[in-house]
């Protein structure tokens, strides 16, 4: 394209935040066919179809939330439009949601083949984010579908959930109803760790098979292991000393976390599954578990994430059972150890695990403080940068660190090639964020379809005011702009 081709937009007075990079600088970013094509100082207006004014405020890449839930507890196409508002909001405009066969999401079993194509049609059209998923090989015949679902659909990235085999989504589960919850269609499979196995050796078949493909196959692991949880909680519950949050803590502790890492870990070594992803670790036993494994087995590219929930509630949140999640909140220390974490680069992203339930469904009617009956998982994907920013910058935490975990790594290691950077070529997803403007979180003030936020009364620093996504305005200082545009993101992008 010629210099001479008028740019669409240019955003003028951006200090812009990349990734990678030691500092931030005041830029002009001239967008031409929804990609960046001229970044630098002083763009003529006249160069431009359109001028928008960046205030001087913080130009970050649009965000990617790597780790989200579209459809769990409502319908996917409902779903899809108010929990990608939310995400829009809050300056993410790349969300990677996961998907699974079994209860719950779209309440059906069988072959991706079929479930799959219906996902992308529930899909389509009310995004308000560029959207792909992540899909769980829930029963044997879904592995022989990984090569299907990697080169042929866009979904390169599985996932395991570690305690399903023997341990129900929101507390204790018999045998029989897991199955139930799974829906497995053949009465010789079993969600164990023989399965978990299989499907990292079907991922390393993937990546043999495909070398080009490969840096974008990964598997991804939630962390717990159904014996220790059943058998701690038989015991708290028994114990009149503990309750809420802090009970929930104790009935799933942190070394059922640092145990599964390590099982996870040494199959991942058996099967020379290279690309390990450790979901969700919420505490300081968790990171230093995947720490040590990573020492143990240098070879095997392990990333580790955590969520903006762990970094900002403890157990004792007042927030009580609606911040109920798997893995738990834990302890202040725990919430600390985090941060050191992030702070020193043992943190590969972070990530929201949103996962909207409305408050009908989270607790309850007649026992809404009770924490065994609470449903697992929360909203708050439009707090992920705030959150980020807010925290992380009272502990000295720079803006580009900041864009490395929530916009670069994650983009790069789920194969988002066009994302995740301020650079000529790449997507203009950008996120204008006022650094020194404080609110207090409201969940009326979310589009979300949840109703409620575990996040209520908590006083953030760092709004987002204006959100681009692949060059036109989606959301601009509290409206939504136009109309869902998101794409489907078959990966790896080009």
């Amino acid at each position: 394209m010629s210099e001479a081709t008028p740019l669409d937009l240019v955003v003028k007075n951006v200090r812009v935040v990349r990734p990678n990079r030691q500092s931030v600088e005041l830029l002009d970013l001239g967008i031409r066919d929804g990609k960046y094509a001229r970044i630098e100082p002083n763009i003529a207006a006249r160069d431009a179809k359109e001028v928008h004014d960046g205030r001087r405020l913080l130009g970050f890449p649009g965000l990617t939330d790597a780790h989200m839930h579209a459809g769990i507890y409502a319908p996917l196409d409902q779903d899809a439009v108010t929990e990608s508002k939310a995400a829009i909001m809050g300056g993410v405009t790349s969300m990677l949601t996961y998907m699974r066969t079994g209860q719950y999401y779209l309440n059906q079993g069988g072959p991706y083949a079929r479930f799959y194509p219906e996902v992308l049609r529930l899909s389509a059209g009310n995004y308000w984010a560029d959207y792909g998923y992540h899909l769980a090989p829930i029963q044997s015949s879904h592995i022989d579908e990984m090569e299907l679902l990697a080169t042929q659909l866009g979904a390169p990235s599985f996932k395991i959930f570690m305690f399903y085999g023997g341990y129900g989504l929101h507390g204790q589960a018999g045998k029989d109803a897991q199955r139930r919850f799974l829906m497995l269609d053949n009465d010789e499979d079993s969600y164990d760790l023989a399965h978990f196995e299989f499907i990292m050796r079907g991922a390393t078949r993937v990546m043999e098979q495909h070398p080009d493909l490969a840096p974008y196959v990964s598997v991804s692991l939630h962390c717990e292991v159904a014996e220790i949880l059943n058998a701690y909680t038989k015991i708290v519950q028994k114990d009149p000393s503990l309750s809420g949050l802090r009970a929930y803590s104790a009935a799933r502790p942190p070394h059922s976390e640092g145990l599964a890492i390590w099982i996870a870990a040494y199959l991942a070594y058996e099967t020379n599954c290279l690309n390990i992803n450790l979901l969700h670790l919420s505490s300081r036993k968790a990171i230093e578990a995947a720490l040590m494994m990573q020492q143990i087995f240098p070879h095997i590219d392990f990333r580790r994430e955590v969520t903006v929930g762990h970094l900002l509630l403890d157990y004792d949140s007042p927030a009580g059972p609606l911040a109920k999640v798997n893995p738990p909140i834990r302890a202040r220390e725990d919430v600390e150890a985090l941060w050191e974490a992030v702070l020193e680069g043992k943190v590969s992203w972070i990530v929201s695990d949103h996962a909207c339930c409305s408050h009908e469904l989270k607790v309850d009617s007649a026992r809404q403080d009770d924490i065994w009956l609470a449903k697992s998982g929360f909203g708050g994907t439009e707090y992920l940068l705030s959150g980020v920013l807010s925290e992380g910058c009272k502990r000295g935490m720079s803006y580009n660190h900041m864009a490395e975990l929530l916009c670069w790594t994650p983009a790069q290691r789920f194969g988002l090639l066009t994302k995740g950077d301020i650079a000529v070529g790449y997507d203009a997803d950008l996120v204008l964020v006022d650094p020194d403007e404080s609110f207090v979180v409201r969940a009326a003030e979310s589009p979300s379809g949840q109703g409620y936020t575990p996040f209520e009364g908590i006083e953030l620093t760092g709004r987002v005011k204006t959100t681009f996504l692949r060059g036109e305005r989606a959301y601009d200082n509290g409206a939504f702009v136009g109309q869902p545009r998101g794409q489907y993101l078959s990966r790896p992008t080009r």
